[in-house]
């Protein structure tokens, strides 16, 4: 008998700052051996572009370079294919993270506004009660982004804010974007060793 590949997880990318923790995202599940489904707004493309320094030209074989070498599958998305799998229920996927999430984005989710291949993916884990974890990154926040938050956070969403730990003693970026990695991936119950945990004593990954 065959053994079922467990289902995928699909990762949005927006065009609020800290593309890298998005980027990070999809290359520890791929490395995990998860298959990811990926989309990225246009603004996310942008923000890819002047905050990693990545030629985002031909965007298919930027992707494959940079993911094409792990254990787990990557499918890119474009994110007006509104017809793609991962617009559908039928579609299996354990969950879907946004991960750096806009609040043009978040206000999309919140009020049902599946204008693109991103919102409608979201809409669908909302209404067939899958994992939906949001990464809200901005500051200052005003009431109207707070009360989209509550909003979603009452249907279930997980919002869990770039908001990155110190007890640590982090001495480099890279710690500080897996620490946050690490707080989504707890959040899905995936095993990981991205960062020291209060009261442990082993080293986090360096790589």
């Amino acid at each position: 008998m065959s053994t079922l590949r467990r289902s995928p997880y699909v990762v949005g990318i927006t065009g609020a700052s800290g593309s890298v923790y998005g980027v990070r995202l999809v290359s520890v599940l791929l490395e995990l051996g998860y298959d990811v489904h990926l989309v990225v707004t246009q603004a996310g493309w942008r923000v890819i572009k002047e905050e990693l320094g990545w030629n985002i030209t031909d965007r298919e074989a930027l992707l494959e370079s940079k993911f094409g070498s792990f254990d787990g599958k990557l499918t890119y998305h474009r994110l007006a294919d509104i017809g793609a799998s991962i617009a559908s229920g039928s579609f299996r996927a354990e969950g879907m993270i946004v991960m750096p999430c806009s609040m043009g984005t978040l206000s999309s989710i919140a009020h049902g506004s599946s204008d693109n291949l991103l919102t409608r993916a979201a809409d669908v884990m909302l209404k067939e009660g899958r994992e939906l974890i949001l990464v809200p990154r901005e500051t200052p926040l005003h009431a109207i982004h707070l009360e989209n938050m509550l909003k979603l956070a009452k249907l279930g969403v997980r919002i869990i804010p770039a908001m990155p730990a110190f007890y640590f003693g982090p001495q480099s970026m890279d710690e500080l974007v897996d620490f946050m990695v690490g707080k989504v991936l707890d959040s899905l119950r995936i095993d990981h060793r991205l960062f020291k945990r209060w009261g442990e004593q082993h080293e986090p990954y360096a790589d």
